[in-house]
Parts: structure tokens; C-alpha cells; sequence
């Protein structure tokens, strides 16, 4: 599924993944949520609900322009810098290139389903 991210006001497609997991964030949307900085390396946010994760692996290792699901907390989790791997991330999608740096700067998310 393809989804767009407004960060600062500057849009980035990005797609989500045909996990349990992506399909059931993707039934939230749209979402406008407050963005906080998490080791220098990813912006995180809460989500409203908790999200299924049936199927999906103990954890991974996320990439840069990764989004994921950290389970432990209910939030999603936006990578803009390399980070390791972490038990109870559920990567759902990828940005596209460009997204990474408008990131790194933003405070808030809006996240739309896009045709």
C-alpha cells in the first residue's frame, strides 16, 4: 500500500508492507501524530491503538527510511539514522528517497493512505 508522510509541511511517498501488522496501522489512517526524538537516530510517536502483530518476527533490524512498529511501547517508529536491532520492532514499510532528511528535523508526522 502506498501511503504519503507530511513532515514540515513537505511530502514524502512511502510504501507499507503486506504484513498483519502494516494492514492494521494502515485501517488507523490518516494520522497526525507529535513526533519526539529517540536516540538521535529515529523519531518515535504513540499511536492510538495497539497494533496486531501476528506473524511477525521477535524483532529486527531497521534501516534508514524504515517505518516500524515498536510493540513494547504502541508507538511507530521512524528511521532516519542507522540504529540496531531491537526486540519487538515490526518494520511495516520504507519512505522514499528524500524522506530521511525532512525527518531528521520534524516535530510532526501526518500519515495518509494515497491511490
Amino acid at each position: 500500500m502506498n501511503i504519503r508522510l507530511t513532515l514540515n509541511g513537505h511530502s514524502v511517498a512511502a510504501t507499507l508492507n503486506d504484513s498483519a501488522t502494516a494492514r492494521d496501522f494502515a485501517a488507523q489512517l490518516p494520522l497526525t501524530l507529535s513526533l519526539r526524538d529517540l536516540d538521535a537516530a529515529e523519531k518515535i510517536a504513540d499511536l492510538p491503538r495497539k497494533l496486531s502483530t501476528s506473524g511477525a518476527p521477535e524483532g529486527a533490524d531497521p534501516e534508514v527510511g524504515d517505518l516500524a512498529y515498536y510493540a513494547p511501547w504502541n508507538q511507530l517508529a521512524t528511521y532516519y539514522r542507522d540504529a540496531p536491532y531491537a526486540e519487538g520492532l515490526v518494520i511495516i514499510g520504507h519512505m522514499a528517497d528524500g524522506g530521511t532528511e525532512q525527518l531528521a528535523t520534524a516535530d510532526e508526522i501526518t500519515v495518509e493512505a494515497t491511490s
